[in-house]
């Protein structure tokens, strides 16, 4: 039986570099802070437990990561003086007080390591006869890097950082990523013994890996280079957005989703599309939404912690959030549905209508320029162009609700709280203040009054104001 698994993931640094006032950790990277990658794939690999080792910003990142993560094993410890990664490390041996399994480190600015590089990681270590494994790469440059220093039979022996290199270690190729899984009791003792004799000044991390040589085998995992790429600036950042941004598509495209244009089409990852599902160019689809199959979502249109159902027409620029919408259905262009927006089997909503807090119920439709806010829309009704529900009284909202099969009639203002009961019909232009009971006709127009030869009469003294002039 394997032993159990945890997680502390390095999330303390200010990134300077970033030139921003807001922690590295918690630049967002297709919707998610970036730390959320690196605590996403410990959870994926199995760990039981995670911990986020925070300093800058730490109540920022705390609040963040711990909403993100809300209902899973995730736990704070705090770095208060940045004296290394060791000592970073170090920091969160606390949080993990009576675990006795192996600890895998990570970085909360390495957004693009996969589960599967870890998973093989995790079993080199199980397989291994060391107290620790590694992953490691080759960069094109490695300038900068950590240098893997391997002796007889090829076995690594421990790693130098690259200001303490000397000029032929400084030609090794293969590089340290910083990824480790190790043994937690070897890891605790060997960053005890951990001193700052570098030109840093700092608690090295990579220091434990000629410890653990001397204890046994060190198990080696080679990984892509670009996979283990961190972020410094925000360049970088937006350079290892492009990439996850192209590996999340290429997962949709393989799954039978078509992507138009896959190269303006931003898909944030844990957004769930069926196949036979054709989304168009410019589409951005964020948070957890998920999308059914057969779906159609178009140009322009921007989605975000919504569900669509399976047969669904989305068309061009249309603006869906936290919504929830049924099969079938037709919605845009140039629609725009609001929080709690609940759109049942074959609805239509369409160009510039903007829904909020409303539910339209089986096969009600409102095709043109309308507002529904805070309603409840039967099945089967007709919601006319113009249509307006006057939620608001400048102090408190209230709710308007439709029966079944009712008919609004075009610049139609409902003033709510207001009922309208089954089958009923609103006039065009009405202005609804009272209950409509069902199968009434509501009204409240002024009757028509034409003035015969009225307009000819204004033409003309338009006319004598005119050439007075």
């Amino acid at each position: 039986m394997n032993p159990p698994l945890a997680a502390v993931v390095l999330c303390a640094g200010k990134g300077t570099r970033m030139k921003s006032e807001l922690a590295k950790v918690l630049h967002p990277m297709l919707g998610r802070p970036l730390a959320w990658y690196p605590i996403t794939r410990a959870f994926e690999t199995g760990c039981q437990q995670v911990v986020s080792v925070i300093g800058h910003q730490g109540d920022q990142v705390k609040a963040s990561l711990a909403k993100a993560f809300e209902g899973q094993a995730l736990s704070f410890a705090v770095q208060e003086q940045q004296r290394g990664t060791g000592h970073a490390v170090a920091c969160a041996r606390q949080a993990l007080t009576g675990f006795t399994g192996a600890v895998l480190i990570l970085y909360g600015d390495v957004p693009l390591l996969t589960a599967e590089t870890l998973t093989k990681l995790v079993t080199a270590f199980r397989a291994g006869k060391g107290p620790l494994a590694m992953v490691t790469c080759r960069p094109p440059n490695p300038t900068g890097y950590g240098r893997i220093v391997r002796g007889a039979g090829n076995k690594v022996e421990g790693i130098v950082e690259h200001k303490d290199a000397t000029e032929a270690q400084r030609q090794i190729g293969e590089i340290n990523a910083g990824i480790y899984v190790a043994d937690a009791r070897f890891l605790w003792g060997a960053l005890e013994t951990l001193t700052p004799s570098n030109a840093q000044g700092e608690l090295y991390l990579t220091d434990i890996v000629a410890k653990a040589a001397q204890q046994g085998e060190i198990a080696v995992v080679e990984a892509d280079a670009r996979e283990v790429e961190g972020v410094n600036d925000l360049a970088e950042l937006a350079e290892r957005a492009e990439l996850l941004r192209a590996r999340i598509n290429r997962r949709h495209l393989l799954a039978g989703v078509t992507l138009q244009h896959p190269a303006s089409t931003f898909i944030d990852e844990g957004v769930e599309i069926g196949p036979d599902t054709v989304i168009g160019p410019n589409v951005t689809i964020s948070g957890d939404c998920e999308i059914g199959s057969r779906v159609t979502i178009g140009q322009g249109s921007v989605l975000t912690h919504s569900t669509v159902g399976d047969g669904t027409t989305v068309k061009p620029y249309s603006v869906l959030e936290d919504a929830v919408v049924g099969p079938l259905c037709h919605v845009g262009p140039f629609a725009r549905l609001r929080p709690e927006t609940v759109l049942d089997e074959g609805v239509h909503v369409g160009n510039f209508v903007e829904t909020k807090k409303t539910r339209l119920k089986k096969g009600s439709k409102a095709n043109h320029l309308a507002y529904l806010g805070d309603a409840e829309i039967g099945s089967g009704c007709n919601i006319g162009a113009g249509t307006i529900t006057c939620n608001y009284d400048g102090v408190n909202k209230h709710k308007t609700v439709l029966g079944d099969g009712v008919f609004v009639g075009s610049d139609t203002q409902l003033v709510a709280p207001v009922k309208v009961g089954d089958g009923a019909f609103i006039a065009a232009g009405s202005t609804i203040t009272e209950n409509v009971p069902s199968n009434a006709l509501g009204m409240s127009r002024v009757p028509q009054t034409n003035k015969e030869g009225w307009a000819e009469r204004r033409r003309k003294v338009l006319e004598g104001m005119k050439s007075k002039e």
